[in-house]
């Protein structure tokens, strides 16, 4: 299958072009930069954001048989302007797509599409996003279901909740550890990290995106995650274990963030389904 892959250079995009090219794929990975793109793939500069009404941009993205639209600026900075300004390119991009007759889009959400929630997230779920970030993907979502409901083409809305892996190009608490380890300190502070959240391996998460692209069989909003919440600390004293790290958490330095959930994890059953529906076959 010829597979599109947008934001191809980034964090979570450079490892599902790994997979994509582990699974046989050929991929058409779309970026500004190709440092940490896969030499396999056939890398394309193209300003799919300024080019999104190009009437003749599917011919010049190769007519992919399947996108996978992970681009995004700004995704660490949640009340960045961008996130606002862009929207509207980013539907006209899928939207040019779908009217030149691709049959399958998969397009990267974000929990912060739910905004604050105690327990397991559905498909279902109810949105009230807090940032311009979990705003802009909940409408994006919204405009692309109602757009495609009555056109020939599967789309799949990919829910990411807490990524780890690949910590060093991340900019999560991880990420910030490592430094802190890196400089010599000793200790590390800390919430009291009782909060629990779906924790997910990058390389996990690369797999469940590409396989959950490629088939069409079960579409619409799929979470991408682990299904179990874990605690912050716990997870932090795992990650301090696994890294060799010398540091050690200062628990209860600060306080728990408002807008923290004590509890919240994606319901994974699409997933697991896919999963084990590719396993099979």
């Amino acid at each position: 299958m010829k597979i599109l892959v947008t934001g191809a250079n980034g964090y979570i995009g450079s490892h599902v072009v790994d997979k994509l090219i582990n699974m046989n794929h050929e991929v058409i990975a779309v970026d500004f930069n190709n440092n940490k793109i896969n030499p396999k793939a056939k890398y394309l500069n193209v300003d799919i954001l300024n080019e999104a009404n190009q009437k003749n941009l599917y011919e010049i993205l190769q007519k992919p048989d399947c996108a996978m639209h992970l681009a995004w600026q700004d995704g660490f900075n949640h009340y960045a302007q961008s996130h606002i300004n862009n929207m509207v390119a980013h539907f006209n991009f899928i939207k040019n797509l779908i009217d030149s007759g691709i049959k399958s889009v998969s397009v990267m959400g974000t929990a912060h599409e739910i905004g604050y929630h105690e327990g397991k997230i559905t498909e279902n779920t109810p949105c009230n996003p807090l940032s311009y970030y979990g705003i802009a993907k909940n409408t994006l979502r919204e405009l692309v279901f109602v757009y495609s409901k009555d056109k020939s083409v599967s789309i799949k809305w990919l829910r990411a909740y807490y990524i780890t892996g690949d910590d060093r190009n991340n900019h999560s608490v991880f990420t910030k550890m490592l430094e802190a380890d890196e400089k010599g300190q000793e200790e590390f502070p800390f919430t009291k990290g009782t909060n629990q959240f779906d924790f997910i391996d990058i390389n996990e998460l690369a797999l469940q995106i590409a396989t959950a692209s490629v088939q069409n069989n079960i579409d619409g909003i799929i979470n991408v995650c682990s299904g179990e919440p874990v605690a912050l600390k716990d997870k932090a004293e795992e990650f301090i274990k696994e890294n060799n790290l010398k540091i050690k958490l200062q628990l209860g330095v600060f306080p728990q963030r408002k807008y923290d959930s004590p509890v919240v994890y994606g319901d994974n059953l699409k997933i697991k389904q896919i999963l084990e529906n590719y396993y099979e076959s």
